[in-house]
């Protein structure tokens, strides 16, 4: 297991350095899988901790990434209206087979099938975001308009309304 853990943090890091971003995973003791447990490992604002959800495109079967605040919750129905179809949570098989990633580890970068990707306006509201790097205790810093730029990912509002 261990193996395949370090295989998507070398993943992500060889991602990150193709598409010419200098950011450093850090592999942490504490675990990153949820939002509060990276806030709590990094030190900042569950706000700050960039969620990579993976859906599955209900008739294409194609993987749809959104990424989203750590303090906000996705909205299937946008999500679906901006994928041309409806969405449905993935379960930890797909996410593993299509993005080779585990839950809580799943970056927004370095997928086996390329995703469409969608990443909530409310990020680009912070200097530095952080975002899973492979494994539920890696992370990497970036800043949210690189993250949009390396993704490829649409900008748009995502989130369930407060």
């Amino acid at each position: 297991m261990a193996e395949k853990a370090t295989g998507g943090v070398e993943r992500v890091r060889a991602a990150l350095a193709e598409r010419g971003l200098g950011c450093e995973v850090k592999e942490l003791a504490a675990s990153t899988r949820t939002a509060q447990e990276a806030a709590a490992a990094v030190g900042c604002d569950v706000a700050q901790i960039v969620k990579s959800l993976v859906f599955r495109g209900a008739r294409s079967g194609r993987p749809v990434l959104a990424l989203v605040s750590g303090a906000s919750r996705a909205s299937e129905a946008r999500l679906a209206e901006l994928a041309g179809e409806p969405v449905v949570r993935a379960d930890p098989a797909f996410v593993r087979e299509r993005t080779g990633f585990a839950i809580g580890g799943v970056a927004p970068l370095g997928h086996r099938e390329p995703p469409m990707v969608f990443i909530d306006r409310q990020l680009l509201g912070f200097a530095v975001v952080w975002a899973a790097a492979g494994s539920p205790n890696a992370v990497f810093a970036v800043a949210p308009g690189e993250l949009a730029r390396v993704t490829g990912g649409a900008v748009a509002e995502l989130v369930e309304p407060a």
